[in-house]
């Protein structure tokens, strides 16, 4: 089996390949490696699956570590793992993904590659147009000419918007987006539909929930509050802590993809999608407190109005992937927040 994870330099990218290359499946990774967070971070999970090296007589490690560039459309193998190639490229570079498709004939295609965040897309709406639509228009229309088993893309719990009814099922409205983000990631979904329907195309959609855990993203509550109660700095809280999020472990999520990639979408169910969290929503405060006990450090709390584009609770139903696949989270947030602390004290301090 050959499969593509598009996103590989990005958070659940870069675990995802860890899963697949550690069960022996041929895996391709694109990434555009952009500067939305720091590229040395991306550069470094790229590193941990043999993909470029540091630069020369940098024995650093950690935040410190700087890394050689990878250029654009050149294909890289890894120095650990035979089974690992690595590219660099924009989704929107419709010529260069035609190509890739065509030279490697993927059974399956795992599109997790995006602008993220909630926040940034109400500054930098363009961004999000070019990369999580025309991007994935190209993605799609790469599958339709190249036939794959298996289509997985990452849609997103913000699609629900600020819906009262809880927890979250995919059988819900979600045409009420309250960010421009959100409402990308409901395209998606609307044009995976269409694909599957006209051109019999089986595509998975993906809502995450809140995914947390070890290399995680800069701009996500679990790095921003770690990073600043660990230098005693204060924390900025939302709503003033009355807000709830289904945090839900890095490798729950991992889990879960991975069983959906076993298994073919075949007629009737061509077109499928399914919420993946934790299944069980925290409450802010519980949240920081939580990672104080982690530190060993209490947290200087700003109180803050609700922001534009967020939402005050989310809760994933896991009925329909359980259903499916049998998946049943097996990490809370006290055993995840310590693996993520481990993980942040050993890269940040090095």
């Amino acid at each position: 089996m050959k499969i593509l994870v598009t996103g590989a330099a990005g958070f659940i990218g870069f675990h995802l390949v860890q899963r697949l290359l550690n069960e022996q499946i041929d895996v391709v990774g694109l990434d555009n490696i952009n500067d939305y967070y720091d590229i040395n971070l991306k550069y470094a999970r790229l590193a941990e699956t043999g993909i470029y090296a540091p630069k020369e007589k940098d024995h650093s490690g950690g935040k410190n570590r700087t890394y050689q560039e990878i250029d654009f459309g050149k294909m890289i193998s890894s120095v650990t793992n035979a089974k690992y190639r690595f590219i660099r490229l924009n989704l929107e570079d419709k010529p260069a993904i035609k190509q890739l498709f065509e030279q490697v004939k993927f059974d399956v295609v795992v599109n997790l590659a995006a602008q993220a965040g909630v926040r940034y897309s109400i500054i930098n709406p363009d961004t999000y147009i070019q990369s999580n639509i025309v991007g994935f228009m190209n993605i799609l229309e790469a599958c339709r000419h190249n036939p794959i088993k298996q289509l997985i893309y990452a849609s997103s719990s913000s699609v629900y918007g600020a819906n009262a009814k809880i927890p979250f099922s995919e059988e819900d409205q979600v045409d009420h987006p309250v960010s421009l983000y959100a409402a990308t990631k409901k395209s998606n979904e609307l044009m995976a539909h269409t694909y599957s329907h006209l051109y019999k195309i089986p595509t998975t959609g993906l809502r995450f929930f809140t995914v947390y855990g070890p290399w995680g993203r800069p701009d996500m509550a679990p790095m921003i509050f770690t990073n600043a109660i660990s230098k005693g700095e204060p924390i900025k809280v939302f709503n003033n802590g009355e807000m709830e999020r289904d945090f839900t472990y890095i490798n729950d999520i991992v889990e879960g993809i991975t069983r959906l990639i076993n298994q073919d979408a075949d007629e009737p169910n061509l077109y499928r999608l399914f919420n993946i969290g934790n299944g069980s929503p925290v409450n802010l405060m519980e949240f920081v407190s939580t990672i104080e006990i982690a530190l060993g450090k209490k947290a200087e709390k700003i109180m803050m109005p609700m922001q534009n584009g967020d939402v005050k609770h989310t809760w994933a139903d896991l009925k329909k992937l359980r259903g499916v696949t049998d998946y049943t989270p097996s990490n809370n947030i006290v055993e995840g927040i310590s693996e993520f602390s481990k993980w942040y004290l050993k890269y940040f301090a090095l």
